[in-house]
């Protein structure tokens, strides 16, 4: 920091200011890109304003579209050659498709290479932290994405069902029942409950297209409906009651969800706390006095204790978070 209000500008702070300003003008294009225009604000749901666009678009084309941006192929099949990426990438909910989201990846890997290195101004440290950023950032994202579509799917089930089953009190068909759910409810549920309408009107039956849905969404309350429906269609029965009995189950598994989260709400804050409390001060430090670890950096020692305080952290985290994880 001294160099910059004594002797200039110089090389390395002009690339830092350069990084940066890149950053800004890359979220900025993102945002134009990915934020949906007015128009595509007033449908209730992705497919539906795909489908009321300025071109209109047959519902088979809209179904290969709605399947390109998800990372599948025209046929609904995974195109990545690393299956449980692609798999990732699309539970995430991204509409982006694999080029965008590729190029957008590789700008973020430049722009994040430059900054540290030129920052920090050792290779070292920049090969140190290319795994954390490059793979362990970007997977945990994905991660989060996807865990925050499946909840607000989770949320969305039990009115999804009752509207199902409003609907067939009213006589119509299954397939109609579901049409309604994609026509009425907003995303997630209303544009993946739209492609299993779209996969039943060109060709599949109505098991393996709600099967194909499960894949997508991997909610543990989903099997019930699929169950439901599928024994319904072999064997016959009163489908409408066993779905009016469903949605019960679902809410009441939805309350305690929300109830063992708020119980184990202390134990996760107090993970993130302490996790991020010695980086934020490592940066902190960095900030007010640059040069407070220079010394350090060269010793083989600091690397040893660097690596032996990221497993420990590593390891009472996972710890924490099998402390406040509930499955039933």
């Amino acid at each position: 920091m001294s160099g910059l209000f004594e002797n200039g500008l110089t090389p390395v702070h002009a690339m830092m200011l350069a990084g940066a300003f890149f950053a800004v003008v890359l979220v900025e294009l993102a945002y134009t890109v990915m934020s949906p225009n007015e128009n595509s604000k007033k449908r209730i749901n992705r497919r539906m304003a795909i489908g009321d666009g300025k071109e209109k678009m047959s519902q088979k084309n809209i179904l290969l579209q709605l399947r390109k941006e998800r990372g599948l192929d025209e046929n609904g099949m995974l195109v990545m050659p690393v299956k449980s990426l692609n798999q990732l990438i699309l539970r995430s909910g991204l509409t982006l498709g694999l080029k965008k989201l590729g190029l957008y990846y590789a700008v973020y890997l430049v722009v994040m290479t430059l900054g540290i290195f030129f920052y920090f101004q050792s290779p070292t440290i920049s090969a140190f932290t290319f795994p954390i950023y490059a793979v362990a950032l970007p997977y945990f994202w994905l991660k989060r994405k996807a865990a925050k579509k499946t909840a607000a799917f989770g949320a969305q089930l039990a009115d999804a069902i009752d509207l199902i089953t409003r609907s067939l009190k009213a006589g119509h068909p299954v397939p109609v029942a579901i049409s309604m759910v994609a026509r009425e409810m907003a995303d997630p549920i209303g544009t993946e409950f739209g492609l299993v309408v779209d996969e039943v009107t060109y060709g599949s039956d109505l098991v393996t297209a709600l099967n194909n849905l499960y894949d997508r969404v991997d909610l543990p309350d989903l099997p019930l409906l699929i169950s439901s429906i599928s024994i319904q269609s072999t064997t016959g029965g009163n489908l409408r009651e066993i779905l009016e009995g469903l949605s019960l189950v679902v809410r009441d598994r939805f309350k305690m969800k929300r109830k063992i989260r708020a119980i184990s709400a202390e134990g996760r804050m107090s993970a993130m706390f302490l996790s991020a409390m010695p980086i934020l001060l490592f940066f902190a430090l960095q900030f007010i006095v640059p040069g407070y670890y220079s010394e350090i950096w060269g010793e083989t020692l600091t690397w040893y204790w660097l690596g032996g305080l990221g497993f420990w952290m590593t390891l009472g985290n996972l710890l924490i978070l099998k402390m406040v994880s509930f499955k039933f």
